[in-house]
């Protein structure tokens, strides 16, 4: 798969995504119903008195998708998910590759590549959202450079480690370039 960070230099902000997870929400579930998974009747199951609401299954992410079209690079994949999810028309040579490394390793063991992506007002070309017909409700979240840090380390809002690795990689490798104020 391949994940990226990027940064809207018109506005200084992150453009992260939101959405609905599954194993999440029921992660949580079963935080507050343990009873529900110890009890293997499944017509319990499907009477769940007090359901928890759908916002306890959503999660704030990178831009990201997996790799699944052999005639695509990583870049290009980069830069399609972009656009579908974020609505950032991305040229592959404003890729910049920060890391690969492994995702997932209790349950895929997958392989992720992380880029990094400047992009400016003038290069939305969407509303961006993913593809519904996919069944992705994604949501195009922007995160001010000013309060990424306290936004990475808010354990109010679920987010991925990917969210919280590359605000800190942007931290230590551009911040310090940007111009002062």
């Amino acid at each position: 798969s391949v994940s990226i960070l990027i940064f809207n230099t018109s506005r200084q902000c992150f453009v992260v995504v939101k959405q609905f997870r599954p194993a999440v929400y029921m992660c949580e579930v079963e935080r507050h119903h343990p009873q529900l998974f110890q009890n293997q009747d499944k017509e319990s199951f499907s009477r769940l008195e007090d359901p928890l609401p759908a916002v306890v299954g959503v999660t704030y992410e990178l831009c990201a998708g997996i790799v699944d079209k052999p005639h695509l690079s990583l870049e290009e994949t980069a830069c399609e998910e972009i656009l579908e999810e974020c609505g950032y028309r991305v040229p592959v040579t404003n890729l910049k590759k920060i890391t690969s490394y492994r995702s997932g390793v209790g349950v895929t063991g997958s392989r992720q590549t992380l880029f990094y992506a400047e992009v400016t007002d003038q290069m939305r070309a969407g509303e961006g959202g993913g593809q519904p017909e996919e069944g992705e409700l994604i949501e195009v979240v922007e995160i001010p450079l000013e309060d990424s840090m306290k936004f990475a380390y808010d354990e109010t809002l679920p987010k991925t480690m990917g969210v919280i690795f590359s605000f800190t990689w942007f931290q230590n490798n551009v911040a310090p370039k940007l111009p002062k104020k």
